[in-house]
């Protein structure tokens, strides 16, 4: 028998997001680098979530403006995107 080891908030979360982007009625197509792609299917493994989740949870989240970018990255950044080193 298995056993969940998730905890009862990342569970809340992981359902929230479910339900966020629960209601898909359109597809999109998009181009990303190789190497951002591999970054969002490990974040989305940290997660525990399918890779297309995530994604559409991102966007959720910016359009409906629960998504912000952080100050200290802003900065660091330049206002520019982040390169890999």
């Amino acid at each position: 028998m298995l056993k969940s080891v998730a905890t009862k908030a990342e569970l809340a979360r992981i359902r929230a997001a479910a339900r966020a982007t629960a209601i898909k009625d359109r597809r999109v197509n998009i181009r990303l680098s190789s190497g951002d792609l591999q970054d969002i299917q490990v974040r989305a493994l940290e997660e525990g979530l399918p890779y297309q989740t995530l994604i559409a949870s991102v966007l959720h989240k910016y359009v409906t403006g629960k998504l912000t970018e952080r100050e200290e990255s802003a900065k660091a950044a330049g206002g520019r995107s982040r390169s890999k080193e």
